[in-house]
C-alpha cells in the first residue's frame, strides 16, 4: 500500500497521556485508581468532558459539571487542579518529533488530530505548528471530537487525501474504530517506540528513531 498521509493524535501520541495526571491526582486525592477516566467514559458524549471538548461549556461551567459527576460517583475532584496538571511540562515526545521529520523528508502529509478544550486565550494545545503538521483538528475549534466519524473526514479533507491513503495513530482503541471503518490503516499507541517500529513497518521506512 502506498500512502500519502499519516495522521497523529497529540495527547497520548505526540505528548504524553493526561491519563499520567488522572493518575496523579488519584494518589494525591485518595481515589481509586481509573476513578477519573471511569467517571469520563461513563458520561460518554453527554458529559462535562465531551461538552468542553466541542466548547460547548466554558471552562468554570465545565469545572462544576465535571465535579458534580465525580461527586455523583462517590469522589471528590478538584477538576481546576486537575485541568492544570494536564498541562504543566506539555512537551512533545522527541521519537514522535524525530518521526514526523522522517514522514515529512519522504514527501508525506502530516496532520493532527485531536480532542482538546479552549481556554480564554487559545486551545488546550496550543500552536503546533512548529511540529510539521500540515493541518490541525481540533474538537475545541470544530464542535465535533472523535470517535465521530465526520472528524476523520474532515482531517482528511484537509490533507487532501483519501482514508485509505493514511495511516492514524492513536491512545484509544474507541478513537481508532471509526477510522479503521472507512479505511484508514490505524496503530495503537501504547508505548510510543513499539507504535513508531509499527508505523515504520506500514510506511516501508525508517523513521529516524535510534
Amino acid at each position: 500500500m502506498s500512502y500519502r498521509a499519516v495522521i497523529f493524535d497529540l495527547g497520548g501520541v505526540v505528548f504524553p497521556s493526561p491519563f499520567d495526571a488522572f493518575d496523579t491526582h488519584e494518589r494525591e486525592a485518595g481515589l481509586p485508581h481509573r476513578f477519573i477516566r471511569t467517571v469520563v467514559a461513563n458520561s460518554a458524549e453527554t458529559g462535562a468532558w465531551a461538552r468542553l471538548e466541542r466548547s460547548e461549556v466554558d471552562f468554570a461551567g465545565f469545572c462544576t459539571e465535571f465535579e458534580a459527576e465525580c461527586a455523583a460517583a462517590g469522589g471528590a475532584v478538584d477538576a481546576t487542579a486537575l485541568m492544570r496538571a494536564i498541562t504543566t511540562g506539555f512537551a512533545p515526545r522527541p521519537a514522535m518529533v524525530a518521526a514526523i521529520v522522517a514522514i515529512r523528508a519522504r514527501g508525506l502529509r502530516v496532520g493532527a488530530l485531536t480532542n482538546n478544550w479552549a481556554t480564554s486565550e487559545r486551545t488546550e494545545t496550543g500552536d503546533h505548528t512548529q511540529l510539521g503538521f500540515d493541518t490541525i483538528v481540533e474538537s475545541a475549534i470544530e464542535g465535533i471530537r472523535k470517535p465521530d466519524p465526520r472528524i476523520y473526514t474532515l482531517v482528511c479533507e484537509r490533507l487532501d487525501v483519501a482514508p485509505a491513503e493514511c495511516v492514524f495513530l492513536d491512545d484509544l482503541g474507541v478513537n481508532l474504530k471509526p477510522a479503521r471503518a472507512m479505511g484508514m490503516t490505524t496503530v495503537k499507541v501504547v508505548a510510543p517506540e513499539a507504535a513508531l517500529d509499527e508505523l515504520a513497518g506500514h510506511l516501508g521506512f525508517p523513521l529516524g528513531v535510534a
